[in-house]
């Protein structure tokens, strides 16, 4: 057994608690997540199915922890798990699944199937079967903080052109603020506008917020990866400079894997409770317009749909927020079909925008986004994830949907914000 294949297998031992085994025995493949998987639905290979890419971990298993399993072991029978079935693995995993979770919404027996993918990009890490471009992008995530290189002489850049639009300070490691914001290396290099709006709405409502320069990354790259030890030194990172700013509250931005990450996933990597409450950008919003603070004025009169970012939504339950925010100023609002929890997946999600080897399935799974917005016909499209946007401004472009204009959430806010609006309290 090569070095490689025992470390891929020592890895996945170790993700096999009862709650795994629970599920893999629960497992009576029906089938059902097929049809709402879109790597499935969109390319018809059999492959891409949810459950066919749990299929490493179910092999070990079977093999190692059940009755028959053991017997048949003992005796020289059996299926073993081997390397070239996590080499043929590597694809079907890291390509083929956004990580989005709409499989597990429809599992009748409940089985949290993207949770079992993640278990399997564990032990495929530690083999050291993974995409080179995420790999890559890991390297960077730990040596500079960003899995694009954007260092902090190029956030405060931005910062400076930000202020300069906007007239309005953004604080940068304002020790006993009430919220440390992140942001996504896509964000700063892709959508710089973010930190304007941001600048706007909180000085509208005399909202304490900072920025930090040890550590403002909110992607983490370990977690898409697999790599359970560099996802667990990126939250350490964040409590960090949190900690260092004796900051109460994280925001994680428009960027659904960081708020699922930060939120849900953080506590249970590194083995603790975080020292702070996170919320997502999006539910401090919608708490600033319940509270009178937030107010806007004027309307966009084009047929706005909104685009549900997966980890957000569909496992992070941000839902109502983005929808009662843009109740404020995008009256002619039409709900895309199959949105909310079962909203289709951009296609991008779980590190697959990071892998450049996947574009092209990427832009082919696309297709059951088209579907949506032909059907729903939006002048505009909104959403509340960076990652999101990039990958809907690469759809519709490549499917000649020039006509959609697209727009993050925040940013819309901040165009109608009323700027006197008084502070809270």
């Amino acid at each position: 057994m090569s070095d490689s294949l025992t470390r891929g297998l020592e890895a996945m031992r170790a993700q096999m608690d009862p709650g795994v085994m629970s599920y893999l025995s629960s497992c009576v493949r029906c089938g059902i997540c097929a049809e709402a998987c879109l790597f499935y639905t969109e390319t018809g290979d059999a492959r891409y199915t949810p459950i066919h890419k749990v299929e490493p971990l179910r092999k070990l298993w079977k093999r190692e922890y059940t009755f028959w399993g053991k017997l048949a072991a003992g005796m020289g029978l059996g299926e073993k798990l081997a390397e070239a079935d996590l080499a043929d693995w590597e694809e079907l995993v890291y390509d083929g699944c956004s990580m989005c979770g709409r499989c597990s919404m429809v599992c009748p027996v409940g089985i949290d199937i993207a949770n079992l993918i993640r278990k399997v990009k564990v032990g495929l890490a530690a083999a050291g079967f993974s995409p080179p471009d995420l790999v890559e992008a890991g390297k960077r995530a730990f040596e500079s903080g960003s899995p694009m290189n954007v260092s902090v002489k190029t956030l405060e850049a931005t910062i400076r052109v930000q202020e300069k639009e906007t007239g309005i300070e953004v604080p940068l490691d304002v020790e006993g603020a009430d919220y440390l914001c992140l942001l996504s290396s896509g964000e700063i290099a892709g959508f710089p506008e973010f930190i304007g709006s941001l600048s706007k709405i909180f000085k509208a409502c005399g909202v304490s917020w900072t920025l930090s320069s040890d550590y403002f990354e909110a992607t983490n790259t370990g977690v898409q990866l697999g790599d359970m030890k560099l996802a667990a030194t990126i939250i350490e990172r964040v409590i960090a400079a949190a900690e260092k700013l004796k900051v109460k509250t994280v925001i994680s931005p428009e960027c659904g894997h960081a708020y699922t990450t930060i939120r849900w996933d953080a506590p249970n990597i590194i083995g603790r409770p975080l020292p702070f409450r996170v919320v997502h950008i999006m539910e401090l919003l919608d708490e600033l317009r319940r509270d009178g603070c937030l107010k806007t004025e004027g309307i966009t009169e084009e047929r706005i749909s909104y685009h549900d970012p997966c980890n957000a939504g569909r496992r992070g339950g941000v839902l109502e927020q983005p929808r009662k925010l843009l109740d404020m100023v995008a009256p002619n609002f039409v709900e895309l079909p199959e949105s909310a929890e079962m909203n289709w997946c951009c296609g991008g999600g779980g590190g697959v925008s990071s892998n450049e080897r996947a574009n092209e399935l990427r832009l082919q799974v696309f297709s059951a986004k088209k579907r949506q917005l032909d059907a729903a016909r939006p002048e505009g499209l909104v959403t509340a994830c960076s990652n999101c946007r990039h990958m809907l401004e690469d759809g519709l472009e490549d499917n000649d949907m020039h006509d959609i204009e697209l727009i993050g959430i925040t940013e819309l806010i901040a165009e109608h914000l009323v700027a006197d609006t008084k502070p809270a309290g």
